[in-house]
């Protein structure tokens, strides 16, 4: 099972990662997502395990828990869609400006 783990502190392993969660049950991997300008800690990764009974075990249990002074928000992880992503960019129009006037005003 493919478990998603939020709010992981920046100055975390993936070593340390992998430790809090092989208290339940074999880690298959253990990964923390990397900006990929900057190379730091986004605060979140994926944790795999082979027994979903375990991977459940670690989800109730670690969700909500102190993890080096951060609280986890530990759940199952959804698969990837294809759907665009929202937000940033504005292609529309619009727009302003200081002591923009409107057509009204000419």
């Amino acid at each position: 099972m493919n478990i998603y783990v939020a709010n992981i502190p920046f100055k975390s392993t993936e070593a340390e990662l992998k430790g809090l969660f092989e208290q339940y049950g074999e880690v298959s991997s253990a990964k923390i997502i990397l900006d990929k300008f900057t190379q730091r800690s986004r605060g979140f990764g994926f944790v795999e395990m082979a027994d979903d009974s375990a991977a459940q075990q670690a989800i109730s249990s670690l969700n909500g828990q102190d993890f080096m002074g951060k609280i986890l928000v530990v759940n199952e992880a959804r698969p990837k869609t294809d759907a665009p992503r929202s937000g940033g960019f504005n292609r529309g129009g619009g727009g302003g400006g200081y002591n923009r006037r409107s057509n009204n005003d000419y």
